[in-house]
């Protein structure tokens, strides 16, 4: 199915193609258990894995599509390819060693660059394979594990198979169950007790390969009293053919630990982005998401975080701009499990050029998650006279000893507003991007500095030739 997106600006610097790869082990399109079985013999996975892709296939072949997401009566899942590796196998420590053709993509990437920014680590992905991890010789030297998910496997498999699918079970729906049966490669970060990294830790995957599915696959771990920030990175270029990216992203963070999980995805306009995130969270312990969202045709996306104990905590900041004919479905989940837990949902959402934007959440505070409170707050600017914006919360609150707080607005920037800036000699589109940027604000700040300033250039480029 090729879609017809028109007008719309995508930045260079993302929507670029590399032709100059070669496949050494590339799987056909379609999904059965022998495609499944090359996969794992690709990774030289043990027995057990091997079972639960299986059952996961099994599961995945066995449940229908979810009834009450976005319409993806387009995405053939049997156009699709669900493994791919490149002519090099290897993972490289040094940026020096990484393949030319490679190194090219991800250097117009900045991916050599940010790593000379006060970075503890960075890693990539390219397609299926992991291309490069680096991590800062002192963090190694306090046990602090960065590693391929798949190499993981081998090297730490007690810890795997203590986490591997703990949080997100491979039943949850269908898209939960096809992740499990094909995933491959990302990032495995364990931190021990009382580790804390100050600086923040770096990765970034490419989907390069056209009708392909992206199904990474990410663990984080913070033992006792640790504190880390891990900084993700997605872009695909555009094709004109479907492409899917169904990635899972695990988080265990233990008693007194600290986590702040930032996402940047931009996706091309023809990427299906199917999503899943969820963090367990223990005793006094802090969870923070932080997402940007643009560009995918079709993004579902629903972070979780399940307050598990006295005291814990988690926010949720979110951000998503997307134009002609794009749907984002996107939202937050918190159950409340024990007492005195708490959680903050902010969100921010943009909608031009005929775009929907829907924003669900749920929160969920059990009979036992006595003096609990959560509050939610979800804002939406609408750009034009034909993009729709629906909010759909659900509040579920099991005692009486709980607060929730609970608010919602849509706005259109105003004539008067406009009016007042273009009067002091500012341009229509600079002055609708600073309206936006002030709109934005809340979430932008909350971004490390250089990437804030990445996010501004973006906004701006949406704005170039007015609506």
């Amino acid at each position: 199915m090729t879609n017809n997106h028109k007008n719309i600006t995508v930045s260079n610097t993302w929507n670029f193609q590399d032709d100059n790869i070669i496949y050494t082990n590339e799987i056909l399109k379609w999904i059965n258990e022998t495609v499944v079985r090359q996969i794992s013999l690709s990774n030289s996975e043990p027995e057990w894995m091997l079972n639960l892709r299986l059952k996961a296939l099994k599961i995945f072949q066995e449940k229908d599509m979810p009834k009450w997401w976005p319409d993806l009566s387009n995405l053939n899942l049997d156009e699709i390819y669900y493994f791919a590796k490149p002519e090099w196998a290897w993972l490289n420590k040094s940026w020096d060693d990484v393949p030319e053709s490679i190194k090219n993509t991800f250097d117009r990437l900045w991916i050599p660059e940010a790593e000379k920014r006060s970075l503890a680590w960075v890693g990539a992905q390219y397609d299926s394979e992991v291309v490069y991890h680096s991590l800062k010789q002192e963090l190694v030297e306090q046990w602090v594990i960065f590693d391929d998910t798949s190499v993981a496997l081998h090297k730490y498999p007690a810890l795997m198979k203590k986490y591997f699918s703990k949080s997100i079970p491979i039943g949850d729906h269908k898209f939960v169950a096809l992740h499990y049966a094909v995933w491959s490669g990302w990032t495995f970060l364990y931190v021990p007790a009382g580790i804390k990294i100050s600086e923040p830790l770096q990765s970034y995957f490419r989907m390069n390969k056209k009708s392909w599915g992206q199904f990474e696959h990410t663990i984080i771990i913070l033992e006792e009293n640790s504190d880390a920030h891990y900084i993700e990175w997605c872009s695909a270029p555009k094709y004109d053919e479907n492409s899917l990216h169904a990635g899972w992203v695990e988080i265990y963070v233990w008693k007194w630990a600290k986590m702040r999980y930032s996402s940047v995805e931009n996706w091309s306009l023809d990427t299906y982005n199917l999503n899943t995130k969820r963090a367990i969270v223990e005793e006094n312990w802090y969870m923070e998401w932080v997402w940007w969202n643009m560009w995918s045709w079709v993004t579902m996306l629903y972070p979780c975080s399940i307050l598990l104990w006295d005291n814990s905590k988690t926010d949720m900041l979110w951000l998503a701009f997307a134009n002609t004919n794009q749907n984002q479905d996107i939202g937050s989940k918190v159950i409340h499990i024990w007492k005195n837990t708490s959680s903050n949902i902010l969100s921010k959402s943009l909608s031009k050029w005929w775009w929907i934007s829907t924003y669900r959440w749920l929160i969920d505070i059990k009979l036992s998650a006595i003096w609990a409170v959560s509050k939610i707050d979800c804002d939406a600017l609408i750009l034009d006279n034909l993009s729709i914006s629906d909010t759909i919360p659900t509040i579920n609150v099991a005692n009486s000893d709980s607060i929730v707080w609970h608010e919602a607005s849509a706005w259109k920037i105003s004539e008067e507003e406009l009016f007042y800036l273009r009067s002091r000699g500012i341009k229509e589109e600079e002055a609708t991007a600073m309206i936006v940027n002030w709109f934005l604000s809340p979430i932008m700040k909350e971004l490390p500095l250089e990437y804030a300033s990445e996010m501004n250039v973006l906004i701006a480029m949406e704005f170039e030739g007015g609506f």
